[in-house]
């Protein structure tokens, strides 16, 4: 038996739905789910961060944390530079590209808030 629709996890997953479809239809390269939680945690969190650091935070391992900061140093959404305080680290840095990234996504998001006229569609 299916569980009765929660409207406020309903609602936060069209929202979802509906920034990952705009996201999708943009120009532009596609993020994996990985590589965007990644992003969101360098760009939303203070401080600085490590590849040791944000594979602890999202509870995955080091070389899937290096393989997304790859991919967003291929499109210069972060960069990476070696701490001056422990050479051996590596210190993950925003890039003027990805301040404009998170703008837009911001933008998007709102977009899809909107007035709450977001279309859902019902599970089949």
């Amino acid at each position: 038996m299916a569980a009765p629709p929660n409207p406020v996890s309903d609602a936060q997953v069209g929202l979802l739905r509906d920034t990952v479809v705009a996201l999708v239809r943009r120009d532009g390269a596609d993020l994996s789910a990985r590589q965007l939680g990644v992003f969101l945690t360098c760009y939303l969190n203070e401080g600085g961060h490590t590849v040791r650091g944000l594979a602890a935070e999202l509870n995955v391992s080091k070389p899937a944390i290096t393989r997304a900061l790859d991919r967003l140093g291929e499109l210069d959404l972060a960069r990476r530079k070696v701490d001056p305080m422990d050479r051996r680290s590596v210190l993950v840095q925003r890039t003027a590209k990805g301040s404009a990234f998170l703008r837009d996504l911001r933008a998007i998001m709102t977009e899809a808030s909107g007035d709450g006229k977001r279309t859902t569609r019902k599970a089949a």
